[in-house]
């Protein structure tokens, strides 16, 4: 019996694909170094060390805005709407920053991710990526097709 080919990508292998992330955040920060002027790292080293602050910074921001997202959805009342609505801004907003202070306090001028406007498409390019590769990478999981 033929099946389809269900292109969803299975769950992360753990520490496999934290690696593949990391090497995505690399490749992905350098061509930022190389094409905006505003973007700063010194040495490769510093460039790997940094793609391995993203990632954990990144979890944790992702996490932190999928519970701010979750309360947006799950709240009944007007006011409930309002008040999440205003926290999940707030994570997507203030996270940018909180990402370039944790840059600048580890860091220092040795790395320079610019400002808020070249860290937020860093990280929209970070996050779409690292999707990208992933869906690339995991294997395809056959779906049952129709009897007949």
């Amino acid at each position: 019996m033929p099946g389809q080919v269900d292109p969803t990508p299975s769950p992360s292998n753990g520490r496999a694909a934290d690696v593949v992330d990391i090497f995505v955040y690399v490749v992905v920060l350098n061509l930022f170094v190389e094409y905006f002027p505003a973007v700063i790292s010194e040495t490769f080293t510093l460039s790997l060390l940094t793609a391995v602050l993203l990632k954990g910074v990144l979890e944790v921001v992702v996490a932190v805005k999928k519970r701010a997202r979750w309360r947006f959805t799950s709240a009944r009342s007007a006011a409930g709407k309002v008040g999440a609505g205003l926290l999940l801004w707030g994570v997507l907003v203030g996270s940018k920053f909180f990402v370039l202070k944790t840059i600048d306090l580890v860091f220092g001028d040795s790395v320079s991710l610019g400002g808020f406007v070249s860290v937020t498409l860093l990280i929209l390019a970070l996050l779409v990526s690292r999707l990208v590769v992933r869906r690339l990478l995991a294997p395809a999981r056959r779906v049952p097709g129709p009897a007949g």
